[in-house]
């Protein structure tokens, strides 16, 4: 869960500069990754091209903060005070940074019953409101709790429940938790959803299942098939989760591998997804592909304020960021060489204005910061959400000046017009974003208006041509009365 803050974005970055020359951090001025190439969606599906939203500053990785180098990291996450917790895999440890990416302290044991405890392979960590962490300690077996001055509170150890087979092998992989203390897990080889405990760590129940996708010619074969054909077909199971977040509201968010259309899931306290998908199309990475290379595997989710998210795809190397209606914001990443690209991206955080990459195999952390282009973006979304529509019709305007080809941004002003009441030139914008169904909303909400308007106007002519009509037809009747006499 995502934290964004109002903060002075200039000192943070002049503390960055000074430390990277103190400590010897990799970094690279903004400028020097300007030629990336960024691209967002038309409402056809296309790839056009677009400023970059988000522009690579820096590199963090063990070595260069003093420290041994990261071993094949795989989670990493922002407190709410702004310290990094990064779970060091292969060492077997948390490393923790302050808000500026300068080390801090290893949480690498704990004293539990009198005995001091190790870590083995943590796969995710946690941090709550109140600096609380949570570490899926993979190898344990366990989920291990512990308090702001990283003492032990409790282990979350493997469940027994009639819900769970004689052959279940609990290994967390991610976890997260809410606001009222409860915890929720990934664990390896779950197709049942996520593993939700109780605040004193009991197993409740599971939430959140994926669909089973079914090949209906497959289904009927299986049907009139004999029962060694069928023990040697594919089983229809559901697919697993591959990341997890949890916004300030309790709503979980998620990622799965599946090739349909919700790969990306917003799950209520039910277990039902109840994600927005208004945009163009539904949120899924990238919509145009090589079909030899497949779509977009979505490895973990970050969800910031307002609804605003984040998924980072690892087969491209790529994030891609939605507002909650699910429109696609902007696009940037990549696999390569380059600053601001990745061999085997794992993980992503966000806060303020700025992303945090993790990259298994390189051992290191890409820093990314705004750009006027993403900030404009960020700002208008959260200034609509918040019900400050001018502010966002103005925010959207200069995002339009910067980029015409966001189609996405007219809808905004649009939006934004709809709730100031000037719906003619909301239905100009739908236009411009060929926005059907808010065009025909604005259109309507138009003609009302202008009814209204000139409803005295329109009665006093009705009003008029009937009088009128009737004095004629007075007239004509006397006319011909005289006519007959």
């Amino acid at each position: 869960m995502k934290r964004v803050k109002n903060r002075s974005l200039s000192i943070s970055l002049l503390a960055v500069l000074v430390l990277s020359l103190m400590f010897g951090l990799k970094i690279t001025p903004v400028e020097a990754s300007a030629d990336q190439t960024s691209y967002n969606y038309s409402y056809w599906g296309e790839a056009v091209p677009a400023p970059p939203a988000y522009l690579p500053t820096m590199t963090v990785d063990g070595q260069a903060l003093g420290i041994e180098p990261f071993d094949s990291p795989n989670d990493i996450f922002v407190s709410s005070d702004y310290h990094v917790y990064v779970a060091d895999t292969g060492n077997n440890r948390i490393v923790v940074l302050n808000d500026v990416f300068e080390f801090e302290t290893t949480i690498e044991s704990f004293v539990a019953n009198g005995s001091r405890d190790t870590f083995s392979s943590p796969e995710g960590v946690f941090v709550t409101e109140d600096n609380h962490v949570y570490i899926a300690d993979t190898g344990n077996q366990r989920v291990v709790h512990l308090d702001e001055n990283h003492q032990f509170v409790k282990i979350i150890d493997e469940p027994e429940s009639e819900m769970l087979t004689s052959t279940f092998n609990f290994r967390p992989r991610k976890v997260a938790v809410d606001n009222a203390g409860r915890t929720f897990v990934m664990s390896e080889g779950v197709f049942d959803g996520f593993m939700e405990f109780s605040v004193d760590g009991h197993f409740t129940t599971f939430i959140g299942a994926n669909r089973v996708q079914v090949d209906p010619v497959e289904y009927l074969w299986r049907r009139f098939a004999t029962r060694e054909q069928r023990s040697q077909m594919v089983l229809f199971i559901p697919t697993e989760f591959t990341g997890l977040d949890i916004d300030e509201d309790g709503f979980i968010y998620a990622t799965n591998v599946d090739e349909a259309d919700d790969v990306i899931k917003k799950i209520n306290a039910r277990g039902d997804d109840i994600l927005r998908r208004e945009g163009y199309y539904n949120p899924i990475g990238d919509i145009d592909y090589d079909r030899d290379q497949g779509p977009s595997y979505l490895i973990d989710i970050s969800v910031a304020d307002n609804g605003i998210y984040s998924v980072l795809d690892s087969r491209r190397g790529r994030i891609f960021t939605y507002n909650n209606d699910g429109f696609l914001m902007y696009i940037f990443g990549g696999l390569g060489n380059k600053l601001g690209e990745f061999h085997t991206p794992i993980a992503i955080e966000r806060f303020d204005d700025f992303f945090l990459v993790l990259d298994r195999h390189l051992g290191e952390i890409t820093v990314f910061n705004a750009t006027a282009y993403g900030s404009s973006i960020d700002e208008a979304v959260r200034s609509y959400e918040q019900g400050d529509e001018e502010r966002a019709q103005e925010l959207f305007e200069e995002v339009v000046n910067m980029n015409a080809n966001l189609e996405f941004a007219y809808t905004g002003i649009g939006k934004a017009l709809l709730r100031q009441d000037r719906y003619e030139e909301a239905m100009y914008n739908f236009e411009q974003s060929i926005d059907q169904a808010n065009y025909s909303k604005a259109y309507l909400l138009y003609r009302n208006q202008v009814l209204r308007e000139n409803f005295s106007l329109m009665m006093g002519i009705i009003f008029l041509v009937v009088a009128l009509w009737i004095g004629f037809s007075v007239y004509r009747k006397k006319t011909k009365r005289k006519r007959v006499f």
